[in-house]
């Protein structure tokens, strides 16, 4: 592991609100997660809840309001 990358990583984490560092906690755990494979769903269930309601609604809405929408132009 590049200590000096884990370092900067500590520094910044410090600085961050308890409710973030919880959340960066949570990101971790999934990405070692994400790295081991044939994990049972059951695993993964410490990430229910992990999306604040507002953030579920927002990405509703992104996702109602742009999808199977085609631009003519883009291409």
């Amino acid at each position: 592991m590049d200590a000096p990358v884990v370092a900067q990583i500590i520094q910044k984490l410090k600085q961050l609100p308890n409710h973030l560092q919880r959340q960066v906690l949570i990101f971790v755990d999934a990405l070692q997660i994400s790295s081991i494979r044939g994990q049972p769903g059951k695993n993964l269930l410490f990430l229910a809840g992990s999306i604040s309601s507002e953030d579920l609604t927002l990405m509703q809405q992104t996702i109602e309001s742009g999808c199977e929408q085609v631009d003519s132009d883009e291409w």
